[in-house]
């Protein structure tokens, strides 16, 4: 009863909310606040989600599978999040942008900051320095959620694999006995705190570095050399390696996007390759290494995007146990997304969205299998505009996990406002 109490209650809570918003939308603010003579612009974004896995005793399971937890230990299906942007012009050839956000009230987090230099105002072309925006994938460009036809995430940006850059395995049989655990790991090399593992590629945090940008034509170019990896964004280096990333875009007609990404970066922490090496322990770089390729394709009602991406991890052998195999190959993952959206009347459409995670083998001991559980999600839903800039979307969401000592399949019913100026 009290489950069920407390699931009303939320729910109850975001209907209220989405109604309320419904009601005052003519008086909400629709544009960013200039001030200062339009030097300073300040916008803002709020976004409030609730999912729910049916069960028949009960209004809502707990989801001890974790399909949605992201590398803040937060679902995003359960999430209000909250974000402030400022711009800062000093004339033509600068820019300062920030933005903070919070995270179901939780400690405030500097998403991004850097300065945006324009060498040349008769040419497209700038440079970040700072925190800066993300330079590979597709989906991790549009990560906002009103950007967002779903309420869910692509599995190649949110979903936790089990490798950590900070805690290693000691052997490929510990890695297989971690499978399906990447939203809490814990391993015998390097740092002994459980805490969540990474994804392919993070879609809600920042890397710190020099970023440049220029469009000739129909190329877009994007190039960055920053101190984390995709997988691992960082405001402070923990291994003195850097990471180059590239991404270049073809607008051949009207409605066509095509993209391809590459990055290249020193992902397991000083710490941990100490640990695992201890005296032996060398400058050779142990990195991810990322390949991604996308298409979008638009016209009059509908949009389909389609993404691919593969990621591999080179990790330092660490003394191995007897009888148990080291971990000699890299690790690599690959992850597929499709996805569509129909406008089915002004400010009414539909969307769904296909994911695909997969896990190259590893030879153990006794058994050879992929080195975490692959996980397939389908998710669909819709969205309705109550004004130009407060949408209510719902969906639903199924997941299913091929191996792990975790639950294998879940489905979520979600909710979401979201509200931006």
């Amino acid at each position: 009863m009290k489950v069920r109490r407390s699931t009303a209650a939320r729910l109850t809570w975001v209907v209220w909310a989405c109604a309320a918003s419904g009601a005052a939308a003519q008086t909400l603010p629709s544009e960013p606040i200039a001030l200062a003579g339009g030097h300073v612009t300040v916008s803002g974004d709020v976004s409030a989600s609730y999912g729910c896995e049916p069960a028949p005793d009960r209004a809502c399971r707990e989801d001890v599978g974790f399909f949605n937890f992201t590398d803040y230990s937060h679902s995003a299906l359960r999430e209000l999040r909250i974000g402030v942007s400022a711009a800062v012009k000093a004339g033509p050839h600068f820019s300062v942008l920030s933005e903070v956000r919070t995270d179901n009230f939780s400690d405030v987090q500097p998403y991004a900051l850097y300065l945006r230099i324009r060498p040349w105002t008769s040419h497209d072309f700038d440079l970040q320095v700072g925190r800066v925006p993300p330079t590979f994938g597709s989906f991790a460009r549009r990560t906002y959620a009103n950007d967002n036809p779903l309420i869910g995430y692509p599995l190649a940006y949110q979903y936790l694999t089990t490798l950590r850059p900070d805690a290693l395995p000691a052997s490929a049989d510990e890695l297989l006995a971690k499978r399906s655990s990447g939203w809490l790991v814990r391993y015998s090399v390097g740092d002994p705190t459980p805490v969540q593992g990474v994804p392919l590629v993070s879609a809600f945090r920042w890397d710190t570095g020099v970023q440049g940008h220029g469009v000739i034509g129909i190329v877009s170019a994007t190039a960055s050399l920053t101190t984390g990896t995709v997988a691992h964004p960082l405001f402070r280096d923990d291994n003195d390696g850097r990471q180059i990333a590239t991404r270049v875009e073809l607008r051949p007609v009207s409605g066509l996007v095509a993209g391809t990404s590459f990055a290249r970066g020193t992902f397991v922490s000083q710490a941990a390759t100490r640990a695992a090496l201890g005296a032996e322990a060398d400058d050779s770089p142990y990195t991810q290494l990322a390949w991604g390729g996308d298409v979008e394709y638009s016209r009059a009602y509908y949009v389909i995007r389609a993404e691919t991406i593969v990621s591999q991890w080179r990790l330092p052998i660490a003394a191995t146990p007897a009888r148990q195999l080291p971990i000699r190959d890299p690790l690599t993952a690959v992850a597929t997304s499709i996805e569509g959206r129909y406008k089915l009347r002004p400010g009414l459409y539909t969307a769904a969205r296909f994911d695909h995670l997969g896990f190259s083998d590893l030879t153990g001991a006794t058994v050879t299998e992929p080195w975490d559980a692959p996980v397939t999600r389908v998710e669909i839903g819709g969205g309705y505009s109550l004004q130009r800039n407060l949408i209510l979307k719902f969906s639903y969401q199924r997941n299913v996990r091929d191996g792990g000592f975790l639950q294998q399949k879940a489905s979520f019913i979600s909710t979401q406002v979201v509200y931006w100026f």
